[in-house]
């Protein structure tokens, strides 16, 4: 179970990178798509958790968490790195 589950946090840790790419027009490989996922998630479900409105579980769900914390996470990124040039 523990296989099944890290394979699909990776599937939905890719596309969830893939569709925050393509709404921040951020331009980033496969390898990178999955990680902003997976740590969109993390930082997704933290300021979920944070805020008390933990909406439970759900694919649907996860995915839009996911999305919205890549985002966030390239949001912060161009911020940061604009500052810095």
């Amino acid at each position: 179970m523990f296989i099944f589950n890290l394979i699909a946090q990776i599937v939905i840790g890719g596309l969830a990178g893939w569709i925050a790419e393509k709404v921040m027009k951020f331009d980033t490989s496969l390898t990178m798509n999955v990680v902003l996922g997976i740590a969109g998630s993390v930082v997704g479900n933290a300021i979920i958790r944070t805020l008390g409105l933990w909406p439970g579980g759900g694919l649907i769900r996860s995915l839009v968490i996911a999305v919205a914390g890549a985002c966030l996470l390239i949001y912060l990124y161009r911020l940061f790195n604009r500052q810095k040039a």
